[in-house]
């Protein structure tokens, strides 16, 4: 029997870490909530929670290195996941009412106000996963997720001319206007909604993550 994976939660100030630790620790990881860089580092996986504005959730990932760890680590290929704000701090900026934050740039684009009559949206809703998702992996078309969200991307601009790589699988969801729900792009993914939040169909996301790791 092999050993379980180690999952670090990077715990910068802003997230939900001991729901995400319970939900990882029910997939069977070995699950550490921690800022300290050398785990970080070294873990199998890192997941990045985020909630709150994203200026103040970047700003608390860099004043704990969060960046340059999450950098560090995808140079070397070693899976990151983000959660919620924890997916749109990976986007190139962040607008929110009027002021422009710089993101990770991971991934260009902006996160931006949704376009909805109903903001924030809030409560359970379906994704459109494409075909050949290793996140979504099992579960049903009509799944639903758990969202709770202001902002969110609304065009992905991201391609890959390389034909030896994998272009990105997005996954979409709509509330008002379609958004970006979710992203897997090599070593880096990240969904909109809270999978630690999602009964059932968030425990096997998550466990589809672990599975890869």
């Amino acid at each position: 029997m092999s050993a379980p994976k180690k999952v670090v939660v990077f715990d910068y100030g802003f997230g939900n870490v001991r729901s995400a630790e319970r939900a990882l620790a029910r997939t069977g990881a070995e699950v550490e909530i921690t800022r300290d860089f050398d785990t970080a580092m070294n873990a199998d996986g890192l997941l990045v929670p985020g909630v709150g504005a994203f200026a103040a959730c970047m700003q608390g990932l860099r004043a704990a290195r969060g960046d340059w760890i999450i950098d560090r680590r995808l140079s070397g290929g070693r899976p990151v996941m983000g959660i919620c704000v924890g997916m749109q701090i990976l986007f190139a900026r962040g607008i929110e009412h009027g002021v422009e934050t710089e993101g990770m740039d991971e991934w260009p684009g902006s996160v931006e106000p949704l376009q909805a009559d109903i903001v924030p949206h809030m409560g359970w809703n379906t994704v459109e996963a494409p075909a050949g998702s290793e996140l979504f992996a099992g579960l049903d078309a009509d799944a639903r997720f758990y969202f709770v969200h202001s902002y969110a991307v609304h065009e992905w601009t991201l391609e890959t001319a390389n034909p030896t790589m994998r272009a990105p699988l997005v996954t979409w969801a709509t509330h008002g206007k379609p958004f970006v729900a979710a992203v897997e792009n090599g070593a880096l993914w990240a969904t909109q909604f809270h999978p630690e939040k999602s009964g059932d169909a968030g425990a096997q996301l998550l466990t589809n993550w672990i599975g890869t790791l």
